[in-house]
C-alpha cells in the first residue's frame, strides 16, 4: 500500500513532465529552426556612413600624416588629395567629398575664390580650414571665404577628428582663440569701413595696383616673391568684398586710400 502511494505521485509527476513537453515542444523547434534568422544584425551588417574627407595641403608628407590619422577611424574616409586650389575644385566635383580639409596657404593666393568657387559648385561640401595658431587674418580669411571651422596647425589629432565629425554634424568648429578672433572681427566690422582693416603692406601694395604695376612687378619693387604680392591682393580684395582689380581700382580712388597724381 505504501509503495502504491509512492508510485501514484510519481506517476503525475511524469504525466506533467510529459504535457509541458508538448505544449513547448512547438516552440523550442521553432526558436531552433529561426535562430539565425531571427537574432539581431550584427552592427558590421548596417555599417555606418563615413564621413567622406579631400585633403588639401601642398607638402606630400604632411597630406600622408593626415591620411594616416584619418585612416585610424571607421567612420572618417580619406577619398582623395590635392595640393594646390585648382587641383581641389577639380577633385571636389569628382569625388564629392563631405568635407575638405584645406590647408590655407596651400589653396594659393586665390583661396577665397578657391573657396567660394566649391562651395557654389557644391554647396553641400563643408570646409574645414587648418591655419596657423591664433593667426588672425588666416583664420578671418577662412571663416568669410565660407569654411565651417578652423583647426589649428598646432593641434592634436584628436582635436581635428573632432572637428571633422562635427561638421559632418552640421555644426561649425572654431577652437576657443579662433572664436575670440572672429567674434572680435565682426565687432571691429560694425562700427568701422572695410579698409580700416587693411594692414601697412597691404595698402602699400594696393597703392602700386593703382598705380598700374602688375604682381611680379610689384614683388619686385617690395624685395619679395610674387607669391606673397598675390595673398596680398587677394587678402585685399576679401576684406573689401571685391572680386577683380578694376572694381578695386575704383574703389581704392573713392575712398580717397590713394590719390592720382
Amino acid at each position: 500500500m505504501g509503495k502504491a502511494l509512492v508510485t501514484a505521485p510519481l506517476n503525475h509527476y511524469k504525466i506533467l513532465m510529459f504535457s509541458l513537453c508538448l505544449l513547448y515542444a512547438p516552440c523550442i523547434i521553432v526558436v531552433m529552426v529561426w535562430k539565425p534568422i531571427l537574432k539581431l544584425p550584427h552592427i558590421t551588417e548596417f555599417p555606418m556612413s563615413k564621413v567622406r574627407v579631400l585633403v588639401v595641403y601642398d607638402k606630400a608628407m604632411i597630406r600622408d600624416g593626415i591620411q594616416a590619422l584619418l585612416g585610424l577611424h571607421d567612420d572618417i574616409e580619406v577619398v582623395g588629395e590635392a595640393s594646390e586650389g585648382r587641383e581641389a575644385i577639380e577633385k571636389a566635383q569628382e569625388l564629392a567629398p563631405d568635407v575638405m580639409l584645406i590647408n590655407i596657404t596651400a589653396a594659393g593666393p586665390n583661396v577665397l575664390n578657391t573657396i567660394r568657387h566649391l562651395r557654389k559648385k557644391n554647396s553641400k561640401v563643408k570646409v574645414l580650414a587648418l591655419t596657423n595658431h591664433d593667426n588672425r587674418e588666416e583664420i578671418v580669411f577662412a571663416i568669410r571665404a565660407g569654411s565651417a571651422g578652423c583647426v589649428s596647425k598646432t593641434a592634436p589629432g584628436s582635436e581635428l577628428i573632432s572637428a571633422i565629425r562635427a561638421l559632418q554634424r552640421g555644426e561649425f568648429f572654431l577652437y576657443p582663440s579662433a572664436l575670440e578672433i572672429v567674434i572680435t572681427d565682426y565687432r571691429q566690422l560694425k562700427n568701422a569701413q572695410p579698409h580700416d582693416q587693411l594692414t601697412p603692406r597691404q595698402r602699400d601694395v594696393l597703392k602700386l595696383v593703382v598705380d598700374g604695376y602688375t604682381s611680379r612687378e610689384i614683388a619686385d619693387i617690395l624685395n619679395t616673391n610674387l607669391k606673397t604680392i598675390q595673398g596680398h591682393v587677394a587678402t585685399t580684395m576679401m576684406k573689401l568684398d571685391i572680386h577683380n582689380r578694376a572694381k578695386l581700382v575704383k574703389y581704392a580712388i573713392r575712398s580717397g586710400l590713394v590719390t592720382l597724381e
